[in-house]
């Protein structure tokens, strides 16, 4: 019994040392301040493409990317590790892109106003593929916000549905209901890409990897 115990927390204090992003907190929090740079080498990519998906700008997407590794440097002692460390910063992320949105809208173009695209016979079945998959990201970043954000974090950005609720600070069974109404909307909009499971949320394989996330 006594050995099992010990290695089990043998184990937890191995995984520990494994998470490059505990290792580079717990030295920041020891006052090392210069091991925050390799949070963000790990970190910039993804923070700089989910804000494009809300802004829709690279310079101003690279900015809040920015300011939000700013945000997670000055609140990273209340981080309470509940959640993955990725799971926090995104939600850091997520309050500052949401923010700036408000003051800063951006231009959004009228689901109704993308147009399907045609699929002749001769076309390259890739080249369908990509035209397929771009009329649904620009779809998608025409959803109203309240619809695309857990869209972008669900499928764009493959969080369960816990993890995406955590992020947006909603209740879980709320963001399963935006997911859905997401999906509604997208399936009335492109009901012949939705046919072809091309749609993104609406094949059927990630149907399946959302069902098992929201059970």
């Amino acid at each position: 019994m006594g050995s099992t115990s010990l290695s089990t927390k043998g184990s937890s204090a191995t995984d520990d040392l494994a998470d490059p992003d505990l290792v580079s907190v717990e030295r920041v929090l020891a006052g090392d301040a210069a091991a925050f740079e390799g949070i963000v080498r790990r970190w910039q990519g993804p923070l700089v493409n989910m804000a494009w998906r809300y802004c829709r700008d690279r310079a101003r997407a690279e900015e809040l990317a920015q300011e939000a590794f700013v945000r997670a440097w000055r609140g990273l002692g209340h981080w309470r590790r509940e959640s993955s460390f990725s799971t926090w910063l995104f939600a850091v992320a997520a309050n500052v892109f949401r923010s700036d949105l408000k003051r800063f809208p951006a231009v959004n173009i009228p689901i109704e106003d993308i147009v399907e695209p045609a699929q002749p016979a001769s076309q390259d079945e890739e080249l369908q593929q990509k035209s397929r998959h771009e009329v649904v990201r620009r779809a998608v970043l025409a959803l109203p916000l309240r619809y695309r954000e857990p869209v972008l974090l669900f499928y764009f950005h493959e969080m369960d549905v816990a993890a995406a609720a955590h992020t947006m600070g909603l209740p879980v069974g709320t963001v399963k209901a935006r997911l859905s109404r997401a999906r509604e909307l997208l399936r009335r909009r492109f009901p012949h890409l939705a046919d072809e499971h091309a749609a993104m949320g609406l094949s059927a394989s990630t149907t399946g990897k959302g069902a098992r996330n929201e059970g």
